[in-house]
């Protein structure tokens, strides 16, 4: 695969990604901006553990700064691109949307000017399964019309399009990936798998929006950073979902898992359904079997155990991290 640009390279997918990657003997250059939407510390372990590899470069910066992307796109040659630099979560987009549309638009914008200047065809671009909001179920990526309810989903959205003008003006091959609920070790902190340890293990009450019974298509990290990487041979201009695929599973039954894992019982403290959240997403991965020939193969319970696991593991510095 050569010589790879890995935006967003101490986030939580991204540094999976590259680590994935550099254990394949590619060279691989992370870029992120290390802010501090949540605790950095989360970000700078992934960074380290991605720096024991020869082969990673790493450059502090902004997908948003267009200068300092061109520095970094004049020193190296790059073979593709997977541009996993975002704003992410639902909620906090509500109340900053101009961020979203900032980084996950305009920053994506200046990478395919950048792709364009330096003559580099492939491009691997993350999306999101909320853009399947009220859809029916499963999700299948040839639904008539999109629907974002968030900031984030139509941030989204417009990288997506833009990334389309982009392969029809210039022949640029481009793999959009729809990630749905990606959790596993070192995981965002803002998400509920995260925070639903950290809360059990300390005996604090967790905050559930909603009943509990809304459930998730969870997908384990390694699956998803596997097919994204996957993603890097397929030709034209393709949008995939990667999910588990099989049943999603509620928020009740994650808590009692975790319960179990951590021999612990939890506090929930309930509260009202969020109305930019959906009741329930649930991944059609035909398209991902047939182009990537990929599907997950981490169970959900044994992905959960390996997240625990972790957790307790990290303790000593885990539980120091701020929730945001």
């Amino acid at each position: 695969m050569g010589s790879i640009l890995i935006t967003g390279s101490s986030g939580f997918i991204g540094s999976r990604t590259a680590q994935l990657l550099l254990e394949k003997g590619n060279e691989v250059v992370g870029i992120d901006n290390m802010n501090d939407y949540y605790d950095i510390r989360l970000k700078q372990y992934r960074l380290k553990n991605l720096q024991k590899f020869d082969q990673f470069h790493f450059c502090q910066v902004d997908i948003e700064n267009l200068k300092d992307l061109e520095n970094i796109f004049a020193e190296h040659h790059f073979d593709s691109i997977v541009n996993l630099a975002a704003r992410a979560g639902v909620r906090y987009s509500i109340e900053n949307p101009h961020v979203y549309m900032t980084t996950n638009a305009d920053g994506t914008l200046n990478i395919l000017e950048m792709m364009r200047k330096y003559e580099i065809k492939k491009m691997v671009l993350a999306s999101s399964s909320s853009l399947y909001a009220m859809q029916p179920m499963p999700f299948s990526e040839d639904l008539p019309g999109n629907t974002p309810v968030s900031p984030y989903a139509a941030s989204k959205k417009a990288a997506e399009v833009i990334a389309y003008t982009y392969h029809f003006l210039f022949g640029f091959d481009i793999t959009i990936l729809r990630y749905f609920t990606v959790y596993g070790p070192a995981g965002r902190p803002d998400m509920s798998v995260f925070r639903f340890i950290k809360w059990i293990d300390e005996s604090k009450p967790i905050e559930l929006n909603g009943d509990g019974s809304q459930s998730r298509d969870f997908t384990y990290v390694d699956d998803i950073a596997g097919g994204t990487i996957k993603a890097l041979d397929c030709k034209g201009y393709e949008i995939i979902n990667l999910g588990g695929g099989k049943n999603p599973f509620t928020l009740n039954y994650m808590i009692r898992k975790i319960e179990e894992y951590l021999g612990k019982k939890a506090l929930i403290n309930y509260k009202d359904f969020h109305k930019a959240d959906v009741m329930e997403t649930w991944a059609d991965i035909s398209k991902a079997k047939e182009l990537l020939n990929w599907e997950p193969v981490v169970a959900f319970d044994e992905g959960l155990k390996r997240t625990v696991d972790w957790y307790l593991e990290n303790k000593s510095w885990v539980n120091k991290i701020l929730l945001p």
